[in-house]
C-alpha cells in the first residue's frame, strides 16, 4: 500500500511532456541573458548617474528635472549619438556636464542591452 501513493505522485509530477523541456531550456537562455555580474555593473552604473544628477543640479531627489537617461537606448548609438543624446537629455544643466557625459559613456562601454532580442 505504501507503494501505490509513490506510483500516482510519479505519472501526476513526472510525466515526460514534451511541452516542459522547451520551458526549461528558455529558463536556462535567461540565467544566461541576465546573469547577475550584469545586473550589478547596471545597477551600480544607475546609482552612479543618480548620484552625478544630484551633483549637476544641486539639488534634492525632488527638485530634479524630469530627466530619464535610458542605458539601452543609449547602448543603440554610436558614440557620438550616445554624446549627443545625452547633451540633448541635460541641456537644462547649468553646471559643466562634460565630465558626467565622458564619466558615463566609460561606464556604459561593454554593456549589452537588456531588451535587444526581445524587440526583433
Amino acid at each position: 500500500m505504501a507503494s501505490e501513493p509513490n506510483t500516482q505522485s510519479r505519472v501526476m509530477f513526472q510525466a515526460a511532456d514534451k511541452t516542459e523541456e522547451p520551458a526549461h531550456r528558455k529558463l536556462g537562455k535567461l540565467t544566461v541573458k541576465y546573469n547577475r555580474k550584469d545586473l550589478q555593473r547596471r545597477l551600480d552604473i544607475e546609482e552612479w548617474i543618480d548620484g552625478q544628477l544630484h551633483l549637476l543640479f544641486d539639488c534634492e531627489e525632488e527638485e530634479i528635472p524630469e530627466l530619464e537617461i535610458d542605458i539601452d537606448e543609449l547602448l543603440e548609438l554610436t558614440d557620438e549619438g550616445q554624446r549627443t543624446r545625452l547633451q540633448e537629455l541635460l541641456q537644462e544643466c547649468g553646471k559643466p556636464k562634460e565630465d558626467f557625459i565622458n564619466g558615463l559613456l566609460y561606464r556604459i562601454k561593454g554593456l549589452r542591452k537588456m531588451s535587444g532580442p526581445l524587440k526583433k
